[in-house]
């Protein structure tokens, strides 16, 4: 195994192995993806592996799932030379995985999806019957609670993920791989995914644990891997590290982990919102009369639990959605009817960070350096002419940018899909944060980033504030929102439930409002 930094290479333990790596390599054309790794994981153990975004966590995992076929190198399973070419290799020599972004069938029920792949033949009713009676007991057994008729896009993101889990439950999975797993979960749905995990372990199962988050690592894995730029720098024991020589580890540098900041010394009034109402597609009242300030300078974080209103909060503002009241930028009034749509408020000053960087942030099919020009690319210095845009500028501009804020690889002409979530979020930040905005929105700005990243975009929000401009933060991270926020508001069913100040609140009185429940 590569190694640098501490020499821990192997955590030693009296388990058996239920996966050993040996050499694996895999390069994208230019980009070397993994380079000569070597990883060793103990049968019926929680085995952390942890790296910045771009790392090569993702791929090497894709490689054992048979997403991705290696260039070199060998996979032991339970101790014997197992080639895994494709997924269904994987599924029959007992490996299952949960990718960051679920692969579900949305209008498909429950069971329609645990059995989507694994029919077991033409005549579907038998299989079905015996597929329900499966899933029944497994959900009993491992504690995934979910009606197999309920569909899916009616589940919450944390019943989504069970499925997920129960998916390869059913095709009889002994190693479960969990890619971010928390990235989209509130903090209650975490700690009920850890209670699984463990479960899971309890009754022999192994899990290998992609994450980004050092608070879970020290909380749920029994060994850790650390990945650097392609290359394992160590394995060590949980219990013999720290959140800091792990940081360390993944960066190549000591890391701050708690936000540097001087107290806000807020301005002009910048952001006026007052009974905001919003309702959906189906006539449901979503925002339910939402007022709220923002002045130069400050920092206003909005808590709650994902689904109560934040995200219809920044759609309306930024120019997404149609919603009813008053809102005013710099004193003047913002149409918030059809007239409203994003490019307008860019020309405002209003630059947004959506909290889904696939959907609303990027398009996926199309490169890096068309992304950054999206939404400005009526920009002067985007223009060589009043009809022809210069690409050459923007492709410039993208590739100053991609340096600028660490996305990796720094490859303008690749194509927005081709990066890991992480250097996707860091190109949406980029585009939005560099153009100085007057009011920021930003929601969920480290989801699915690692640490070095999550210190940096932190120091811009912060840099933003300092340099006057006003920011809206949506975050479902409570320990981001009492760090960055000069005020906190909390919401809950589409109402505002009360505002904190972060030096005197705590996270028991945050939860409360989070939940409805006022003193």
């Amino acid at each position: 195994m590569q190694t640098s930094g501490r020499q821990a290479t192997a955590a030693p333990t009296a388990a058996p192995l239920a996966i050993e790596l040996r050499g694996i390599s895999k390069a994208f054309g230019p980009v070397q993806a993994n380079k000569d790794i070597s990883i060793e994981v103990a049968k019926g153990s929680i085995h952390g592996i942890i790296g910045e975004n771009g790392a090569g966590k993702s791929t090497l995992m894709s490689i054992l799932y048979g997403f991705y076929k290696a260039d070199a190198g060998e996979i032991y399973i339970s101790g014997n030379l197992t080639p895994i070419p494709d997924s269904q290799s994987a599924i029959r020599a007992g490996i299952g995985m949960v990718f960051q972004h679920f692969k579900l069938v949305q209008n498909f029920t429950v069971l329609e999806n645990v059995i989507l792949g694994a029919e077991g033949g033409a005549m579907l009713r038998g299989a079905m019957a015996k597929a329900r009676e499966t899933l029944t007991n497994l959900a009993r057994e491992y504690e995934l609670d979910i009606d197999p008729d309920a569909v899916v896009e009616d589940l919450s993101v944390g019943h989504q993920q069970r499925l997920e889990i129960l998916k390869a439950l059913y095709r009889q999975a002994d190693i479960l791989i969990l890619d971010e797993p928390t990235g989209v979960l509130t903090p209650a749905e975490a700690d009920q995914l850890f209670r699984i995990l463990n479960g899971l372990k309890d009754q022999g199962k192994t899990v290998i644990l992609i994450t980004h988050k050092l608070r879970e690592i020290m909380e749920i894995t029994d060994t850790v891997s650390v990945m650097r730029r392609g290359q394992m720098t160590a394995t060590i024991k949980t219990a013999d590290t720290s959140p800091e020589e792990l940081a360390e580890l993944m960066v190549g540098r000591k890391v701050l982990l708690s936000v540097d900041k001087r107290p806000a010394t807020p301005g002009d009034m910048v952001l006026e919102v007052e009974n905001l109402r919003v309702r959906d597609e189906a006539g449901v009242e979503r925002l339910k009369g939402v007022s709220l300030t923002i002045r130069a300078g400050e920092i206003l974080g909005i808590a709650g639990v994902a689904g109560n209103g934040q995200s219809e909060l920044l759609e309306v503002l930024g120019g997404i959605a149609r919603g009813t009241g008053t809102v005013r930028l710099n004193g003047q009034e913002i149409a918030l009817t059809a007239a409203a749509d994003g490019q307008t408020r860019r020309a405002r000053g209003i630059a947004h960070v959506p909290e889904d960087r696939q959907h609303l942030g990027l398009i996926m099919d199309f490169t890096a350096w068309e992304n950054v020009a999206f939404g400005y690319h009526h920009a002067p210095e985007y223009q060589k002419s009043a009809l022809f845009m210069d690409n050459d500028a923007i492709r410039a501009d993208a590739a100053s940018k991609m340096e600028r804020y660490d996305v990796r690889p720094p490859i303008p002409t690749l194509a927005a899909k081709n990066f890991s979530g992480g250097n996707q979020q860091k190109i949406v930040v980029a585009r939005e944060m560099d153009r100085n905005p007057n009011l920021l929105l930003v929601g969920q700005p480290t989801r699915g980033v690692d640490i070095g990243a999550i210190e940096f975009i932190h120091k811009q929000i912060i840099a933003l504030r300092d340099a006057g401009k006003a920011v809206l933060l949506v975050s479902v991270e409570l320990d981001e929102i009492m760090s960055l926020s000069d005020r906190i508001a909390v919401m809950f069913d589409g109402e505002i439930m009360g505002e904190r100040d972060p030096a005197t609140t705590d996270e028991r009185e945050l939860g409360l409002l989070m939940a409805g429940v006022v003193k």
